[in-house]
């Protein structure tokens, strides 16, 4: 088995490509060992000394480190992942920690459904493609509320990510 690992712009997050489905649909994401009781390979990943955090993607999986350097932390996070594989067990028993939101006026409905549409093809793949994910959260009063899992929680980019594209875009559109 080869997993390839890119940055993301979150220097304490790698991603890691197995080159094969982590989830079938939905994402995971976990800030401790005790929130990873569904998931037997966030349990594994926790057990390497120094992870922090356990994002499961479609076909990635993203690892956020407490302290220590990447070059000691890499081959432990390979090994576990690649021994989670090796094991056949799921990455999550059951459909995951994705959580919905309908945080929302009914009469914003239309609104709401763009909102959504626009997060699903523009926005999320993009940030897929760093190690994270967005998803909505709510809208109130011409405000969008968004939750920042995996790489994206914590990033020093968030900021920009937000404000320069995402909000440029909703405001758009």
């Amino acid at each position: 088995m080869f997993i390839q690992t890119e940055a993301t712009p979150n220097p304490a997050t790698l991603k890691f490509l197995p080159g094969k489905a982590v989830l079938p649909d939905g994402t995971a994401d976990y800030r401790s060992q005790t929130e990873a009781s569904d998931s037997p390979l966030a349990q594994r990943l926790f057990e390497v000394d120094g992870v922090s955090g356990v994002f499961l993607g479609p076909d990635f999986i993203s690892v956020t480190k407490r302290d220590g350097e990447w070059q000691h932390l890499k081959p432990a996070v390979l090994g576990a992942i690649m021994e989670h594989f090796v094991s056949g067990a799921p990455a999550v028993a059951g459909s995951g920690n994705e959580t919905a939101g309908a945080n929302y006026d009914p009469k914003d409905e239309a609104v709401v459904a763009t909102i959504k549409e626009l997060l699903e093809t523009r926005v999320r793949p993009a940030v897929a493609n760093d190690g994270g994910d967005i998803t909505f959260s709510g809208f109130r009063d011409g405000v969008v509320f968004l939750h920042m899992r995996g790489a994206c929680s914590g990033c020093p980019s968030s900021t920009a990510t937000l404000k320069g594209g995402i909000e440029n875009l909703l405001k758009h559109f």
